[in-house]
């Protein structure tokens, strides 16, 4: 008996040895909206992989997709009291939050070539813009890459004056909105559970999505063309609890820091992929399909970057006047 309980002793020791030697220094968990299918979570648990691996294991990123720690306002609101440790949560969810950050729904925002639309992420525009959380109770580490917006209707889109009294579903957003009326259309602001039942009984006419989500959610089962407009960019923030980061040793911050920077291209790519397999099967499925030159998109901020510029100004007062400066500023340089 004494020879059977010393030797359970003895796995024990050993097993908590052999925890304690494996246990990570810093524990994160990071909260996300999007599927294990998608670009986000992909492409996160490839950083936490890294991160791992290149702290020897010092870090540990535990990855919770599809709401598992809550909607996105409660993971936003975790990471600020510290219950949750990181997030990563798209642009557009957060104005609410940081008024700044609606800067992000201005249509055409970002240059075309995903090359110079980095050089903006990663410039003194997009530093401002993660800056403009520091007040918030929140560190901003930087803006992640998530596509683009494109358009579709039960009605042509054949050109900027068919725009003209159609009805599209938009998030909640007066920036958004805006944008709409400059073209003659209206707007409303829709839950996104609601859109496909409200485009298929006519409630709404269209909507914009990246071309994955409109093929993930099938919306073009009840639509009839497709205006691959590119015209919206989807940005995700990566948000980390400020006491948990400014608890990491600067070389792991760093190593952080360099590891979710250095994997964007591949993010980009696959991202990429994935919409150029959406678009493949939104057209098998029948839809009407038209492409924007660059001189239509071109003509299409013209009309729509004022008006908006202003929705963005009226809401995000001195904070989003100096951000639009300098915006401005990067995206003549960008486009020399």
């Amino acid at each position: 008996m004494k020879q059977i309980l010393h030797s359970l002793a003895l796995s024990a020791t050993l097993a908590l040895g052999a925890n304690s030697a494996w246990a990570a220094d810093f524990v994160a968990k990071i909260g996300h909206l999007e599927s294990t299918q998608q670009s986000r979570h992909i492409h996160l648990e490839k950083v936490a992989a890294m991160v791992s691996e290149r702290t020897n294991g010092a870090v540990e990123f535990q990855i919770f997709p599809q709401g598992q720690l809550g909607q996105q306002r409660e993971m936003t609101e975790g990471v600020q009291l510290g219950t949750l440790e990181a997030t990563v949560a798209p642009a557009a969810f957060l104005g609410g939050f940081n008024p700044a950050i609606s800067v992000l729904d201005i249509p055409y925002l970002l240059p075309e070539s995903d090359e110079d639309a980095q050089t903006l992420r990663a410039g003194p525009f997009g530093k401002a813009l993660c800056e403009s959380f520091d007040n918030r109770g929140v560190k901003c580490l930087m803006l992640w890459p998530n596509g683009r917006k494109n358009m579709t209707s039960n009605k042509p889109l054949a050109g900027m004056a068919d725009f003209a009294g159609q009805k599209f579903r938009v998030m909640d957003s007066n920036i958004l909105i805006e944008q709409y009326k400059s073209l003659g259309a209206s707007a409303i602001a829709l839950p996104f559970g609601e859109l496909y039942t409200a485009l298929q009984t006519g409630v709404v006419d269209a909507q914009e999505n990246p071309l994955d989500t409109i093929r993930a959610m099938k919306f073009y089962e009840v639509q009839k063309y497709l205006l691959v407009s590119n015209h919206g960019a989807m940005e995700d923030v990566i948000l980390f609890n400020p006491a948990f980061w400014d608890g990491l040793p600067a070389e792991y911050r760093t190593i952080i820091t360099d590891t979710f920077a250095e994997i964007i291209p591949e993010l980009i790519a696959h991202k990429s992929a994935a919409v150029a397999a959406s678009l493949e099967e939104i057209k098998a499925a029948g839809v009407d399909v038209r492409e924007m030159s660059a001189e239509e998109k071109a003509l299409f901020r013209e009309t729509m970057y004022p008006v908006t510029r202003q929705a963005y100004l009226d809401r995000a007062g001195d904070d989003g006047e100096k951000l639009i400066e300098l915006y401005e500023k990067e995206y003549a340089a960008v486009a020399e």
